[in-house]
């Protein structure tokens, strides 16, 4: 062992387990160097590098960090709330709408530390934001979110959504909660002009996110696709969650989601597209010749009834596949982890346990997520130059008791939070701790928050 003034090179030495999402041989352990993994240390290997300090992984299965590829942060407030406990989305929006309309920055703030602690926690170390609510006393919700993700240290990407189809005009959104397309636009640009990194060890991402076909415009849809291009960022939107959202397509566009999709030059491998589930064949075979990117949210799916996304057969024809946790008021917990174990279920259900491993389900949450995110060469996996982003889990507690296989145990017996957690680098996670925040303070804050938005 050497010693070093310099960053010190970390040998994380000998894991119980490790799932690296590709053939490298890891069992050894990693060594990281500074935000990076310099190098993978083979079974009964030592590195070749130097190192100056050890972690000893025998009691610990390691990942890389995992990705959350959609989510609505803000909707921490709102969960479990009774009046849409049992209703499937539309209703569940409509209801919903007036509630999140009220939101402030203060509220913002807290929900998006709470829904970050959470993911953090549970062994997440990059999570997308869809925000899409800009009612007037929260114009700069985005910049609220950036400070919000700092303060943490996690690795963000923050679409800036919108609304811009009212009640007034056939849409689901209440008028006040709706924006002009020229603002949309024009805060759009500022913010990737701002905050958008590029660099592999960059922590925040913006992309452009129209809401959905029913509280947007088709002009803001084809707008934002050409900006998209125009700044480099990628594309997101909801897109065939419920038949309901078909219907309003055919009534109100005269054709059918993909379709509408690839009329406002949206059929391209920028786009990456929550739920994904009501598709015909030959949608599928458009989608991925087009690579375009979906992430599959199940515990949200199945909370409102939305159905089951196609993942194999949207595999098999190019189309990427990714997870996520949805927002709050339907997944409704931010935890990654658990949303990986309930993808290896539900899609049990549609393709049978043969096709769907926990490998599977495990590089959805990874590798997939990191490709919908346009990261997927420096993140998502355990390899020699990508970013030390990684999770660790102990099965030290009684429900892992007599399981044989580290891995899949991790899914089967429904392992719900990570021992350590580390982001370029960092500790951000540490002996199931979250370090630099206060989570008592930021509970009690939250919960307050919750009750004032419902009251007010």
């Amino acid at each position: 062992m050497t010693h070093s003034n310099t960053i010190p090179k970390i040998w994380i030495k000998q894991p119980l387990a490790i799932f690296t999402g590709n053939d490298l041989d890891a069992r050894g352990g990693i060594v990281v160097e500074g935000t990076k993994i310099i190098e993978l240390v083979g079974l009964n290997a030592k590195p070749i590098a130097s190192y100056d300090q050890i972690f000893d992984a025998k009691d610990l299965v390691v990942l890389p960090g995992l990705i959350n590829s959609h989510h609505h942060f803000y909707q921490t407030l709102t969960r479990a709330w009774a009046p849409v406990v049992n209703v499937p989305l539309f209703p569940w929006l409509v209801n919903l709408y007036p509630v999140w309309a009220k939101l402030n920055p203060d509220q913002l703030h807290l929900a998006t530390q709470v829904a970050l602690s959470e993911l953090l926690l549970s062994g997440c170390t990059f999570a997308a934001d869809h925000h899409y609510l800009f009612p007037q006393q929260l114009t700069d919700a985005i910049d609220i979110q950036v400070h919000a993700a700092k303060e943490l240290g996690m690795r963000v990407m923050l679409t800036r959504g919108s609304m811009s189809l009212g009640q007034d005009q056939g849409g689901l959104p209440p008028q006040h909660t709706v924006q002009e397309m020229e603002i949309i636009l024009k805060d759009s640009e500022r913010l990737v002009q701002k905050y958008h990194q590029r660099e592999e060890e960059g922590l925040v991402n913006i992309a452009l996110a129209p809401c959905s076909p029913f509280s947007v415009t088709p002009e803001i849809m084809r707008e934002s696709a050409q900006l998209a291009e125009q700044l480099d960022v990628r594309l997101h939107t909801h897109l065939a969650e419920t038949i309901d959202e078909e219907n309003f397509c055919l009534n109100k566009f005269g054709m059918r989601t993909v379709d509408y999709l690839e009329s406002v030059g949206w059929l391209n491998s920028r786009t990456w597209l929550a739920h994904g589930i009501h598709f015909n064949a030959d949608e599928i075979q458009r989608l991925g010749q087009a690579k375009v990117g979906i992430c599959h949210c199940p515990h949200s799916n199945m909370r409102l009834a939305s159905g089951i996304c196609p993942t194999i057969d949207l595999m098999d024809t190019g189309a990427i596949i990714g997870l996520g946790v949805d927002g709050s008021a339907s997944g409704d917990a931010s935890n990654l982890i658990l949303e990986a174990k309930q993808a290896l279920y539900l899609q049990r259900l549609k393709y049978g346990a043969e096709k769907i491993t926990p490998q599977l389900a495990l590089q959805w949450a990874t590798q997939g997520s990191a490709q919908l995110l346009g990261r997927a060469d420096h993140l998502g996996q355990i390899a020699p130059h990508f970013q030390a982003d990684l999770a660790f889990y102990k099965l030290d507690e009684l429900r892992f008791s007599g399981s044989h296989d580290p891995i899949s145990a991790l899914l089967l017996c429904g392992a719900d939070k990570a021992e350590h957690v580390m982001v370029a680098g960092a500790w951000k996670v540490k002996s199931g701790i979250l370090q630099g925040i206060d989570l008592e303070e930021l509970k009690f804050k939250h919960r307050v928050a919750a009750k004032a938005l419902l009251a007010a």
